[in-house]
């Protein structure tokens, strides 16, 4: 996977160019954003153009062993580590401190991606720390992270940060309408939900993810008339339908409840936007303009930021594995409340 592979990010990619015209490289980088956005695919970038035998303009050349190593998915240079569990654990960086004790394999640079790196419980981040400050020769540490203050200061004091911004809209389009053939229609749906990741479209793909969505804003479509008994059922079935999808606690976007939550924080946001009389091209749920427009009376402007400020409690409540039927049943009494007062 070379640099101009990489969907946007031209930022990144041109600070990484300048980093390897330079004789001595940096041995750790910190790259920061959401995920899906190319965090991983951009260091495996890295990795070709550094491991590559005829490179050229600081690209793989994409036909050498390593670069086809990479492309493939096998090259034994690029390591990645990711969390076991919720958290990466301290035997997991001792076995990759012993890989590091070893001279890489292709006899350049070994290329160590540490994923989701906030996850590391704290005797791991202090075991990584040793290694941070004193790498062994010809090794590149690459930290993936969602924001640098969810790791220790001295983590990231040591890391060349790398900042990658969420993928413009109409880039998305194109790319989906290219490579995957989607309609505009579609493609403009799962690129407006995800929050500028390509990799959440993609898991959205994968699991059926927009039926789950139209039937989770048909519902929130019926909520202003419903009594607090059948709102409090309502929360109580959504409870159970999520706990049979699962609700793993990372960004899967495969029809667990922080996606639906998520879902619905953005369905008033929009009514918020056609409240205040916002342009139309800035709705997220285009294919609920008409149902935005008919329901968007029945909701105060206070009201509607009240509602987006309990979907966003809820998420952060669910990912405290706080009691998941008792923090759905708040949640859609609180947004019943709020919607039933009209003005």
């Amino acid at each position: 996977m070379a640099f101009s592979n990489v969907l946007g990010q031209e930022r990144a990619k041109r600070f990484l160019a300048k980093v390897m015209a330079r004789e001595k490289i940096p041995h750790a980088y910190l790259f920061t954003g959401i995920s899906g956005i190319g965090k991983t695919t951009t260091a495996r970038a890295l990795a070709m153009a550094l491991n590559c035998r005829q490179a050229v303009d600081g690209e793989g050349c994409g036909h050498c062993m390593p670069c086809r190593q990479l492309k493939s998915g096998n090259f034994p240079d690029f390591l990645t580590i990711r969390p076991q569990g919720r958290n990466i654990k301290i035997n997991q960086i001792r076995d990759f401190q012993r890989t590091l004790s070893f001279a890489p394999v292709s006899g350049r640079y070994r290329v160590s991606v540490i994923d989701r790196a906030e996850s590391m419980t704290a005797e791991a981040a202090n075991a990584f720390l040793k290694t941070l400050e004193e790498p062994p020769p010809g090794n590149i540490l690459i930290l993936n992270t969602t924001e640098s203050y969810d790791l220790l200061p001295t983590i990231v004091s040591r890391c060349q940060r790398v900042p990658f911004q969420p993928l413009p809209v109409d880039g998305m389009i194109d790319w989906l309408a290219n490579e995957r053939d989607l309609n505009v229609e579609t493609a403009t749906i799962l690129a407006m939900i995800s929050a500028g990741s390509l990799g959440r479209v993609l898991l959205m793909m994968d699991n059926d993810f927009l039926n789950k969505r139209k039937d989770w804003l048909v519902r929130l479509v019926e909520l202003p008339g419903l009594s607090n008994e059948k709102a409090f059922a309502m929360g109580l079935e959504c409870a159970e339908e999520g706990g049979k999808a699962g609700n793993d606690m990372s960004e899967v976007w495969g029809g667990g409840l922080r996606d639906m939550l998520s879902v619905w924080e953005t369905w008033y946001r929009d009514l918020l936007l056609v409240k205040i009389g916002g342009m139309d091209h800035l709705i997220v749920n285009v294919d609920f303009s008409s149902e935005l427009k008919n329901t968007v009376d029945n909701f105060k402007i206070d009201n509607l930021w009240k509602s987006i400020f309990i979907l966003d409690q809820a998420q952060r409540d669910l990912h405290q594995m706080r009691n998941t039927k008792l923090v759905m049943e708040f949640t859609v009494l609180r947004l019943n409340e709020l919607c039933t007062r009209v003005g």
